[in-house]
């Protein structure tokens, strides 16, 4: 109970502060900045050396890809159905096929299994923004331009330049060679800032205003996210007999809101920010409630 008193505190303090406007309107930039290239990195250090690695590891992996995979499919299908424009499904793939694995995914995860399997969300973590930045791209790419075309030189740029993910690979292969046990100390303390700092940053980034025109995408754009893409990944673990805290943590990784990060990209790329950061707000806030259900249906299945 005490874990998701602070992750309210966290996300309303954020609110107030932004309200008051007793902070900058670009202080969650600075935030950003210190758990992405400091914090981030930290949670790598700590837990990845630790992993077993075994081939049903290479499930969260797999099923990362696919929740964007199958919401390109189904924002096509929806999309056609509806008329929308090619930037209204690009700003739909975006803000429904990627999981706030991190920000919000690391604190809930704490809060319902413990630390212990965060290592298992630092996989999922990466692999979604891994992604994000190359499907996720690609869609915005698509959305945004009148060409449509982006390059792998681009994409390429931006998957070595992103810390968390430079720490995620250091890790893996420093750990091979080096022992950090003495160093675990300065990560923990390292790591134990991404909950409540990242949680801060979504209360001062969270936008309500003008949500009741965009209604209907932001009900598909939950439904896929907090709904089906849970529901397919859970279909596939059973399917390949994938069972146990790998399994669940995957699952429930697919079950985040939309990822914050894509309010960036929609307004890099020119999309519909204005639906993309009501969809992030609301999901996040609906996302509390599913997630909850949902640790209760993994809990009963496996």
């Amino acid at each position: 109970m005490v874990n998701f008193v602070l992750i309210a505190v966290c996300i309303l303090a954020g609110m107030i502060f932004k309200a008051t406007k007793s902070i900058h309107p670009d202080a969650h930039k600075g935030i950003n900045t210190w758990i992405l290239y400091l914090a981030l990195p930290a949670v790598s250090f700590k837990y990845l050396p630790k992993i077993q690695w075994t081939t049903e590891m290479l499930f969260p992996i797999a099923a990362t890809f696919l929740t964007a995979v199958f919401c390109f499919f189904f924002m096509m299908f929806y999309s056609r159905s509806k008329g929308y424009s090619r930037r209204s499904r690009s700003t739909m793939e975006l803000v429904s096929g990627y999981s706030n694995t991190s920000f919000i995914g690391f604190p809930l995860i704490s809060a319902f299994y413990g630390e212990s399997l965060l290592s298992i969300a630092v996989i999922c973590d990466q692999t979604m923004f891994f992604s994000l930045s190359t499907l996720g791209i690609i869609a915005a790419v698509r959305g945004g331009s009148k060409s449509g075309q982006v390059s792998a030189k681009f994409i390429l740029k931006r998957l070595i330049t992103f810390p968390p993910l430079v720490g995620c690979i250091a890790a893996l292969i420093l750990s091979q060679f080096i022992d950090f046990t003495l160093a675990e100390p300065f990560f923990d303390k390292l790591a134990a800032t991404v909950s409540p700092l990242a949680l801060f940053s979504v209360g001062l980034q969270l936008k309500f205003n003008g949500w009741k025109k965009l209604i209907p995408q932001m009900s598909v754009s939950m439904l896929y996210k907090l709904i089906l893409a849970p529901a397919i990944m859970l279909g596939l673990a059973l399917l390949l007999g994938i069972k146990g805290n790998i399994a669940k943590i995957t699952i429930f990784e697919a079950a985040m809101p939309a990822v914050v990060t894509a309010s960036i990209i929609a307004e890099q790329f020119r999309l519909n920010t204005k639906l993309t950061n009501l969809t992030i707000g609301f999901s996040i806030i609906v996302g509390f409630f599913t997630t909850a259900i949902w640790y209760h249906i993994l809990e009963l299945i496996f």
